[in-house]
């Protein structure tokens, strides 16, 4: 399942340096939705959707192992968190980190690190969401150090917004913590999940460049892992509700701050959903 998780994590992490690079390459919109088969084993060596041979349709492919991989090694990064690095904690095979993802009918560039920081001069790049934003804004982190380990870097770790910069390209690469992206106030002591409030959080996102947002397995949550104690919605306070109402609203109220805060021509926002679960059993 890990290793399904850091696939996925990996293809969309590509595509959006690779639609912020060479966006000749690509539309203008992308929207990932990739579909889960981690149930067959043979997974990486069969398309996962059909496409029309006559596009590049970047998310119809398989993947393929390619021993040039991994793009970079997890103790030589000065950022990835303990837990996310499976070597250092007795992962004994590495396999799994030599594929990449390969499209039907086009190729895709390989990541470089240099001409990122190059072509993204001054600008800022935003990671918005739950651990899936964390696992992208670590590796994209490492992809670029690997690439220029001797530009000089400052990292503020706070909660919710963390920020690694590199100085001398100007660019500050952010992640913030919002697993429901819409806001969660406390209310006499209870945590309250506002499904129609997104502005505390959104107030922190509008200088951005560029927003990746992700949101998903947290609205699952029940018991100790539950991030809320009750829902808001038009002014009435629930213990619970379908949770898949509950998230169609947090996505609405997203796509609402979006729509009116958003200037599209000068910020890319990319949007990715719930990825299949990446806890080992």
């Amino acid at each position: 399942m890990a290793v399904l998780f850091l696939k996925l994590l990996g293809s969309f992490l590509t595509i959006l340096c690779l639609v912020l690079v060479k966006p000749h390459t690509v539309s203008s919109a992308v929207i990932m939705g990739l579909r889960n088969h981690h149930n067959n084993h043979n997974h990486h060596r069969r398309p996962m959707l059909q496409a029309n041979q006559s596009t590049c349709a970047l998310f119809v492919g398989t993947w393929v192992r390619d021993d040039t991989y991994p793009m970079y090694q997890s103790p030589e990064c000065p950022i990835i968190d303990s837990e996310f690095n499976c070597q250092m904690n007795g992962r004994p095979d590495s396999d799994y980190l030599k594929y990449r993802w390969q499209p039907l009918n086009c190729q895709l560039p390989r990541f470089n690190g240099l001409e990122f920081l190059v072509k993204m001069k001054g600008k800022t790049v935003m990671f918005v969401g739950d651990s899936l934003g964390l696992n992208q804004w670590e590796s994209l982190i490492c992809m670029i150090h690997a690439a220029a380990p001797r530009t000089r870097t400052h990292m503020t770790r706070g909660d919710p917004l963390s920020t690694f910069k590199f100085l001398d390209y100007g660019i500050s690469v952010s992640f913030y913590r919002a697993p429901y992206l819409v806001d969660i106030d406390v209310v006499h002591g209870k945590r309250v999940l506002k499904l129609e409030d997104i502005s505390g959080n959104g107030k922190s996102w509008l200088n951005a460049d560029v927003l990746s947002f992700n949101t998903g397995h947290w609205w699952s949550h029940e018991g100790s892992l539950q991030g809320w104690d009750y829902m808001e919605s038009m002014g009435t306070y629930y213990q619970d509700m379908d949770r898949l109402v509950a998230l169609e609203k947090g996505l609405r109220t997203w796509a609402n701050w979006v729509d009116n805060n958003i200037d599209r021509s000068k910020t890319r926002v990319f949007f990715q959903s719930i990825s299949p679960t990446h806890y080992n059993k």
